[in-house]
C-alpha cells in the first residue's frame, strides 16, 4: 500500500493559499464592524502565551494558557484596549448583555 498523501492534487502554489492561511489561528488580522466602530481582530493558537492567563470579556471566565482564542482592539485604540475572547464568545458578542455580574469575591482581571 502506497503511504496517504497530505497534500491536494493540483496546480496550486505554496503562496496561492494566503486567503486560507489568514483565517487559521496565528494567521492575518481581520477587520470587523461593532458598536460602530471597526475593530481588528487577531487569531491566536494560544503557544506563544505560554503561561499566561486572560480573562473573556465576553463570558467572564478565564482564557487557559495555550488554548487557542482571539484578541481583538478597536482600530484606533491601544495596546491596553487589547482584549482576549474565546472564539465563540467574540461571534456571539451581539447576543450577549453587556452587564455581566460577577460574586463579590471575584477576581477582577
Amino acid at each position: 500500500m502506497s503511504p496517504r498523501r497530505n497534500r491536494p492534487r493540483g496546480g496550486d502554489s505554496p503562496t496561492g493559499n494566503a486567503r486560507e492561511a489568514s483565517g487559521r489561528y496565528g494567521g492575518g488580522g481581520l477587520t470587523e464592524s461593532w458598536q460602530g466602530e471597526e475593530w481588528s481582530v487577531r487569531l491566536l493558537s494560544g503557544a506563544s502565551a505560554a503561561g499566561k492567563r486572560y480573562r473573556c470579556p465576553g463570558c467572564d471566565q478565564e482564557i487557559p494558557s495555550g488554548m487557542p482564542h482571539l484578541v481583538a482592539w478597536p482600530e484606533y485604540g491601544g495596546v491596553d484596549d487589547r482584549r482576549h475572547w474565546h472564539k465563540a464568545c467574540w461571534n456571539a458578542k451581539d447576543r450577549r448583555t453587556t452587564k455581566v455580574q460577577r460574586s463579590r469575591n471575584a477576581p477582577r482581571h
